[in-house]
């Protein structure tokens, strides 16, 4: 008999089903009131983690990283620069050098025909009288 109750009292040598271990009452929560309770302990922004985590790595690494962010910044910028002034110059040349003779060739085909521009001239025309031009 003694026995009998110290297993039902929880004492030495006493076998409990998983929910007699599990905690009574409000203690089971929903995932909602779980991830609210994870966001509640979240008080820090993105940055300040981040930068706590500065912490962490050697000043001279992170000086490097620094200095090659700087650097890669500074690159992008000239880059940008310099491709916009190309652009501009390439295109302005363009416009001035090369549509002028483009537009010329391409009246000089509407008005005469299109084989105008060979140098043996129009098939099945008289050949030019020399000295008359």
């Amino acid at each position: 008999m003694a026995m009998a109750t110290t297993a039902a009292a929880g004492g030495p040598g006493a076998s409990l089903s998983p929910d007699e271990l599990l905690p009574k009452g409000d203690a089971k929560k929903t995932e909602e009131e779980l991830e609210e309770e994870d966001d509640e302990e979240l008080d820090e922004t993105l940055s300040e983690g981040l930068w706590g985590l500065t912490e962490m790595i050697p000043e001279r690494v992170r000086s490097a990283a620094g200095a090659t962010f700087d650097l890669s910044v500074f690159v992008a910028q000239k880059g940008y620069r310099f491709s916009r002034a190309a652009w501009w110059i390439g295109t302005t040349s363009f416009m001035i050098l090369v549509l002028p003779v483009v537009f010329e060739t391409e009246k000089l085909q509407i008005l005469l025909g299109p084989n105008t521009g060979l140098s043996g001239g129009v098939p099945g025309a008289r050949p030019s009288l020399p000295g008359k031009i």
